[in-house]
């Protein structure tokens, strides 16, 4: 062989790497916590564990995007599914009561597009921004052959801390709770399989007015609410027995997770009026509304369960966050082995 190869030509460009992790470094820097020791680049990241907790437990959460991303890339935007990344770990770990603490990255792709991966990098850094979480490090892989040009795959993991004694379990839930919906930002992470499905069938316009702010393709791109600052406010101050964030499954499947054996989830479908884009998707694609409802989160983003007496008081609480709450539902006995969420 009289050529020299070289590692960027097996497709591999070391120098673009290394100028994707100077770009994200401001980000990144913004997102710190006092807890977080070091600087973004090297080999791992520390993080201690502050000393206001008396017995901290470590709660962690890994989670993608899904077929989200198939959209993203037919529709060239890239800077807000970091968002998405950062909110379906961190909602998910806030259900069980935890802080998060930092978070972690993994993006993957044929040839690095450094523009388009900062672009990704900067959407998790305002999401971890908006969860008040450290992004503290992660992992750019450069793949030749693995991936069509200009797609690329993302990979979340966050961490939290919650005190043993404050852990939500759910155990405490009882017939007689009221059930609490905080409304999404639309469709989330979840269910994109059958979205692109009906976009599919449907053909329509993307670019016509979904609502006098968005138009269609804007509102199924929305990124994922992230609810973590407004319910550790409300934690601070109230009890809250259970939470569900409604991601794979739906307000039908996730909602059991965190009830009793002996209970059920009344839900009251008149409480809430289905938005626009899901209206939309019911029928474009003619879905049944039993199908809507364990496939979509139909309008609530999370779900939490308080007692009665407590109820209005922390739904007006989480509304002077900025949330728009619902009472959806009451938690009711349940009748032998029917399936712990009742849609009426």
């Amino acid at each position: 062989m009289s050529q020299s190869l070289s590692y960027r030509d097996a497709g591999v460009d070391i120098d673009a790497g290394d100028s994707l992790v100077e770009k994200i470094k401001p980000y990144a820097k913004r997102t710190m916590r006092p807890e977080v020791l070091g600087d973004l680049g090297g080999f791992g990241a520390l993080v201690e564990i502050s000393q206001k907790y008396r017995q901290p437990v470590l709660v962690s959460g890994t989670d993608g995007v899904g077929t989200k991303l198939k959209l993203a890339f037919d529709w060239n935007k890239h800077d807000t599914i970091g968002i998405d990344l950062v909110a379906m770990s961190v909602n998910d770990i806030l259900v069980q009561g935890a802080e998060p603490l930092f978070f972690l990255d993994y993006f993957a792709c044929g040839k690095l597009d450094v523009e388009r991966a900062a672009s990704v990098i900067k959407g998790i850094a305002a999401g971890c921004e908006q969860s008040g979480c450290a992004l503290i490090g992660g992992e750019t892989a450069e793949m030749p052959g693995m991936y069509p040009d200009g797609e690329y795959d993302l990979a979340g993991f966050a961490v939290g801390v919650v005190e043993k004694d404050q852990i939500i379990t759910g155990r405490d839930i009882v017939a007689g709770d009221v059930i609490l919906g905080l409304a999404s930002n639309g469709i989330h992470s979840n269910g994109y399989s059958l979205v692109r499905k009906i976009i599919d069938h449907a053909q329509p316009n993307l670019d016509a007015e979904l609502t006098p702010s968005q138009t269609l393709r804007e509102a199924i791109l929305a990124p994922t609410r992230l609810y973590v600052k407004p319910i550790l406010a409300a934690l601070k101050q109230f009890t809250i027995k259970g939470m569900a964030h409604i991601t794979g499954g739906g307000i039908t499947e996730n909602v059991p997770r965190i009830l009793p054996d002996n209970t059920v989830a009344n839900i009251n479908t008149d409480a809430w009026s289905l938005p626009k884009l899901f209206q939309w998707l019911q029928q474009a694609g003619q879905v049944q509304m039993q199908e809507m409802y364990r496939t979509f989160n139909c309008g609530i983003g999370m779900v939490i369960i308080v007692d009665a007496k407590e109820a209005t008081t922390i739904q007006q609480f989480l509304q002077q966050q900025g949330e728009t709450v619902y009472q959806i539902g009451t938690v009711q006995a349940r009748q032998g082995n029917e399936h712990q969420t009742r849609i009426n």
